[in-house]
């Protein structure tokens, strides 16, 4: 069976605005950075077009336009339009940066953050436990199950609203 893939790295989290649409956890804003305006931005979306000059993100409620943004040694240094001097930068040090949700995603691929709360159980119908978080690893993002098991994201073979098939090596769970 094709593995099903995974559209947003975590951590993540969604919130929601005022006007009820929700939005994604795009990455946060670890300080600025030299003299030309910029931040450094710790990404947690593996979703590059997050970054094109012209996309609008937002720290809290804030819009806050792309007017630049370029990889340096594995984070994004990214300017704002209208956000120069250094005190307009340190406002925004450690704030999350969120995105809006996209319409739709391909057929067979999904957001983490819908397995949070869906029951998971192997490809032989076994329940496995409830997926209380997702974290963040190098090698690929974890489910975290209920009872403290570790699930690789790169074993769910399929989804579907509240259930998540994963296909494990025998004994993973018992590590």
């Amino acid at each position: 069976m094709p593995q099903a893939r995974a559209r947003a790295c975590v951590p993540l989290s969604i919130s929601s605005t005022d006007s009820g649409k929700s939005r994604l956890e795009i990455g946060r804003i670890v300080r600025p950075h030299g003299l030309r305006g910029e931040v450094v931005v710790d990404a947690v979306s593996n979703r590059p077009e997050r970054f094109i000059p012209g996309s609008v993100l937002y720290a809290g409620d804030r819009p806050l336009v792309l007017k630049a943004a370029r990889l340096h040694k594995g984070r994004w240094l990214v300017a704002f339009e209208g956000v120069v001097d250094l005190g307009g930068l340190e406002a925004l040090r450690d704030a999350t940066l969120t995105g809006d949700m996209p319409e739709a995603l391909p057929d067979g691929e999904f957001w983490v953050h819908e397995l949070i709360g869906s029951e998971a159980e192997d490809q032989d119908g076994q329940a496995l436990g409830r997926v209380v978080s997702v974290e963040a690893n190098p090698a690929s993002d974890l489910l975290v199950l209920e009872d403290g098991g570790l699930v690789p994201v790169r074993f769910v073979r399929s989804f579907s609203s509240g259930r998540v098939v994963v296909d494990i090596p025998p004994g993973l769970l018992d590590l």
